[in-house]
């Protein structure tokens, strides 16, 4: 019988690597995050856009509905996360680039300027969306994310919790090289389960807050569209998200990857030295 195969955690990613300012596979990295959150956002706005238009005008088709929209959007992720995953690691998202940081898998450099790129590609991609809807841009509220009246802040702020809660931790068990030392018998396309998991939590938090678990897509809807309604609740989409990407990191790295008691066997072999 063969050795099951493992796998070794490299080290920590250093808190600063000025070295990767010398790297153009760094700047390239920013560049496709920027470009990826700004075909993201392009997306979801028309896609709301879209659906709102057409179940306004009462057409036959009914618009695509909350379905259809969850489905639009953990399709683009998927597909996103795809095509840039090799390159800079797919996060699209600063929620997630947070987790990754506080799990010491990026430097803050990197993680400060793809949070800056993710942003401005978001404000980018909605501005695009509007010019191609300018009549309806504003009638629909340009997909902008608003706490729906039957909810508390409380009630929204702890939906975008769980929400990001879920897809960190999806991204973090999706790309655990160790997990996929362990289970090679079992190949996984790791966007698939990310897609997924934010087509998940679209359907659930949709009629909540619209569906943040992105503080780049609610800073970009929110600046473009940029009326009082847009900006009265803004601070849950970004305070939500950062909470559940940090329950998330601790979750799989001290639960799941048993940090906490591999730290204490250290301790323990290293006092009875």
């Amino acid at each position: 019988m063969s050795a099951a195969k493992d796998y070794q955690d490299p080290p920590p990613t250093p808190l600063i690597d000025v070295e990767e300012f010398t790297q153009w596979s760094f700047y390239r990295a920013i560049i496709a995050e920027f470009v990826a959150t700004l075909l993201f956002l392009y997306i979801l706005v028309l896609t709301v856009i879209g659906s709102s238009k057409l179940s306004d005008t009462e057409s036959h088709c009914g618009g695509v509905g909350v379905l259809g929209i969850s489905w639009a959007v953990g399709g683009m992720i998927f597909v996103l996360v795809y095509c840039t995953a090799g390159i800079s690691g797919g996060h699209i998202n600063p929620a997630v680039t947070f987790g990754l940081l506080l799990a010491r898998k990026i430097s803050l450099i990197r993680a400060v300027l793809y949070i800056m790129a993710q942003c401005l590609g978001a404000i980018c991609g909605c501005g695009l969306a509007k010019s191609f809807q300018k009549g309806y841009y504003v009638r629909f509220k340009g997909g902008a994310n608003m706490l729906s009246d039957e909810y508390s802040i409380g009630t929204g702020l702890a939906a975008e919790i769980i929400g990001t809660f879920v897809l960190v931790y999806t991204v973090f068990s999706a790309t655990d090289p160790k997990r996929n030392a362990r289970d090679s018998h079992v190949p996984v396309l790791a966007p698939l389960p990310i897609g997924f998991a934010v087509f998940m939590v679209h359907l659930a938090t949709i009629p909540i807050t619209g569906t943040g678990i992105n503080p780049a897509r609610s800073l970009g809807a929110a600046v473009i569209y940029n009326e009082a309604e847009a900006w009265d609740h803004h601070w849950i989409f970004w305070v939500g998200p950062f909470i559940g990407a940090a329950i998330a990191t601790i979750y799989h790295q001290v639960i799941i990857r048993a940090g906490a008691v591999k730290a204490l066997g250290s301790f323990r072999s290293s006092s009875a030295v």
